[in-house]
């Protein structure tokens, strides 16, 4: 089987060698395509591999970013002439931005595939410095753009799917990324004996933890057996502190391995989010058999169904969310049943690398 030449390009931090759950899927990816990946090198890895181009961070780690995206237009033009692929396949609508002027230097007519995996607009309002809002008029409009002028769109839910369209753009199809989920998918452990909420996620405005932090001020004294464990690093670790001094567990980082047993430990996740993508935690507290209190925003509705797999609430309403969250940790029987539900739920969102791959493949070369 012919391989096509493909370029993807995306800002994800890489380490190598990969992790094996990582090289599962670039592997599967591999035996698909004729693979090329531009990305960002994590801290302490090598740069370059015969696959991977890394950019490596600057030591001035607040122009990190700004320098990535200012260079990226520049380096993907050198791999188009080098590589000459066929395709590119864009993480972001940002990345095409820059991939579709790189295809217009280069004079390479590779196809310019993007996905969406969520709201793009939050990156610019609700993650990292604030000082990131006096760019998002224009971070909205590049973005539509990039948008509309891909030669194919991928989405991965049907919210996702719903932001595309609302710019006048179909997608060409609509599939979740692949999950590696290997420490999440064994028999479910029955809920421990204590009452345990957990959060999993990076410390930002976007997933609502200063809304989470208000909520458990009001849950907590109507539940004072349950605790809080929350998991998550970013710019809102002031939040986190002032949970610990609540008597909230904080783990700033935890493996795979470590997010199953947490989930273990816990009769429900936690997902108090003003926008969401494709969320991965949700699948990965399905599998384990724990349902969800969340909020109607993003993709989360997508997932979870109101009193089937967990419970959903307003997106901003600390008082409703600390209600909800107060009636699962009062009631074990519920806590199960949403379990049982959750369990139920997982199916349709997983997928092997293999499958993925494949799907991959067809969008490419459509």
């Amino acid at each position: 089987m012919r391989r096509p030449k493909v370029l993807f390009v995306g800002r994800t931090r890489y380490r190598l060698p990969l992790s094996s759950s990582l090289a599962r899927k670039f592997d599967a990816l591999g035996d698909e395509l004729d693979l090329h990946v531009l990305a960002s090198a994590a801290e302490r890895t090598s740069a370059t591999d015969p696959v991977f181009t890394l950019v490596r961070p600057l030591r001035v780690r607040g122009l990190d970013g700004v320098a990535f995206w200012l260079a990226l237009p520049w380096r993907v033009t050198q791999l188009l002439r080098e590589l000459r692929p066929e395709a590119v396949v864009c993480q972001t609508p940002y990345d095409a931005a820059a991939t579709l002027l790189a295809r217009r230097l280069s004079h390479v007519p590779a196809r310019v595939v993007v996905e969406v995996h969520g709201d793009w607009r939050t990156s610019t309002r609700l993650y990292g410095s604030p000082a990131r809002r006096l760019v998002s008029r224009f971070a909205d409009g590049l973005a539509a753009l990039a948008l509309r002028r891909a030669d194919a769109v991928r989405t991965v839910s049907p919210f996702t799917a719903g932001l595309v369209r609302a710019l006048g753009v179909e997608p060409a199809d609509d599939f979740p990324a692949y999950m590696d989920l290997e420490p999440f998918v064994r028999e479910p452990q029955p809920l421990p004996h204590a009452p345990l909420v957990l959060f999993v996620g990076v410390l930002e405005a976007y997933k609502n933890v200063d809304g989470l932090a208000d909520a458990w001020r009001r849950a907590a004294p109507r539940v004072p057996a349950a605790t809080l464990h929350v998991v998550g690093k970013g710019t809102r670790t002031d939040v986190a502190d002032a949970l610990v001094r609540l008597g909230a567990r904080w783990d700033p980082e935890l493996s795979p391995a470590e997010v199953a047993r947490a989930l273990d430990e816990a009769w429900v996740l936690v997902l108090p989010s003003r926008s969401e993508g494709m969320g991965r935690v949700l699948v990965e507290a399905f599998c384990r058999g724990r349902g969800v209190v969340g909020t109607r925003a993003g993709s989360i509705p997508d997932l979870v169904q109101d009193g089937v797999s967990g419970l959903l609430v307003p997106p901003d309403d600390a008082g409703a969310l600390a209600d909800a969250l107060v009636r699962v940790l009062s009631d074990r029987s519920l806590a199960e049943r949403l379990g049982e539900g959750a369990r139920a739920s997982a199916a349709p969102w997983l997928q092997s690398p293999e499958e993925y791959a494949r799907r991959v493949r067809e969008l490419v070369v459509a």
